[in-house]
């Protein structure tokens, strides 16, 4: 009887203790209905809607309607049409469009005549999911009424471009280089300041002539040293081991992850400067690891999300790294050809940085 009263006694005392740590219910609460909003509204395995660009060299009564048909499908958004099939492999390189629709000039024959392909799907294979639901797409043939008769093309032939041999290891590890930074840079700073707090040392830079920005920048710099370090080792093992390609130029690759980097720090000194215990600090960088994986289109295509879905996925820094580590790494694009991500990740890091200064105090709670 002792023994289970001092059991209920440990267990009433910890209640209390959740109790009054209001950010750790609320997280208690809020981690389940919130991921299961993403998986249940966010995560459709169902793609849909993915950018598609339309060179249509026939210009015929017959291929607008299959254009027509094709969007029909809802698994094709036609956002752009361009003149030739040159202009679409530039804009699947800049990453604008996910796919691109080439039609020949004999298309009418070609749909008669099924010697040859009547359709050239591109596909950006940078995207792990993308060639698969371009497969998809061929199996179910587009159809459509000539007059005479009912006239189905299934005779499309997809190109992937980027990974041509489909090696899940091209497709992943460059948006694995941005899971990896996201971890571990937040969780380093995440509990830097509480750390400080905990040991004592916050007392001691109480009484320093340390101003808030000073000390924010100061715990920045030398994990953004660690944070190019862990993506030079990346590489190296995506080399040895994968031989995931590099097509486009390693220094626009650390100018961007760099940039990252130092957004995904600040963030982590904004978490710190909310968490009043490592542990919470940990918990938060959990909170926010997930959703960066499953709305920034490393899993799952972000033409295909809800439009809510892609305007909380724009909001966190791996998104736009993604694009740009897929850009340069499998595509070839240069840096200032995808400025908009990197302006982003700048704008991200300025806002996160001075919050974090914002919210720091030079006393002890």
């Amino acid at each position: 009887m002792k023994s289970f009263s001092r059991l209920l006694a440990i267990t009433r005392k910890e209640l209390r203790q959740l109790k009054r740590d209001r950010l750790t219910f609320g997280m208690i609460v809020g981690i389940p209905v919130i991921q299961m909003l993403l998986f249940g509204y966010a995560i459709n395995m169902d793609v849909r809607n993915l950018k598609t660009a339309v060179a249509d060299q026939a210009n015929t009564h017959l291929s607008r309607q299959f254009v027509d048909e094709l969007a029909q499908t809802q698994v094709a958004d036609i956002v752009e049409s361009v003149g030739s099939p040159a202009e679409l492999e530039e804009r699947l390189r800049l990453g604008s469009v996910s796919l691109g629709v080439v039609i020949p000039p004999d298309f009418d024959r070609r749909t008669v005549d099924r010697d040859r392909p009547a359709v050239h799907l591109l596909v950006d294979g940078s995207d792990p999911t993308t060639s698969g639901v371009a497969i998809q797409l061929r199996s179910m043939p587009v159809s459509f009424d000539t007059g005479a008769d009912r006239r189905r093309v299934d005779n499309i032939e997809v190109r992937p471009y980027y990974n041509p041999e489909r090696r899940t290891p091209v497709n992943i590890i460059p948006g694995l280089i941005g899971i990896i930074l996201t971890l571990t840079m937040m969780l380093f700073t995440a509990v830097a300041i509480v750390r400080e707090r905990e040991r004592g040392n916050l007392e001691l830079l109480i009484n320093t002539p340390v101003n808030s920005a000073e000390l924010m920048i100061g715990k920045v710099i030398p994990y953004i040293a660690i944070g190019m370090i862990q993506v030079a080792l990346i590489l190296v093992v995506s080399d040895v081991l994968f031989e995931v390609p590099m097509r486009g130029s390693i220094f626009d690759l650390y100018l961007a992850a760099g940039a990252f980097i130092v957004a995904n720090l600040a963030l982590g000194l904004v978490i710190s400067t909310v968490a009043k215990t490592q542990f919470q600090a940990m918990q938060m960088t959990f909170f926010v690891l997930l959703p960066s994986i499953l709305l920034s289109g490393f899993v799952f295509p972000f033409d295909g999300m809800p439009r809510f879905a892609q305007y909380l996925g724009e909001m966190f820094p791996v998104t736009h790294f993604i694009r740009l580590s897929r850009g340069i790494m499998l595509r070839d694009a240069a840096l200032v050809e995808l400025y908009p991500e990197l302006i982003a990740l700048g704008a991200f890091a300025i806002v996160a940085m001075t919050g974090a200064a914002l919210r720091f105090t030079k006393r002890l709670d």
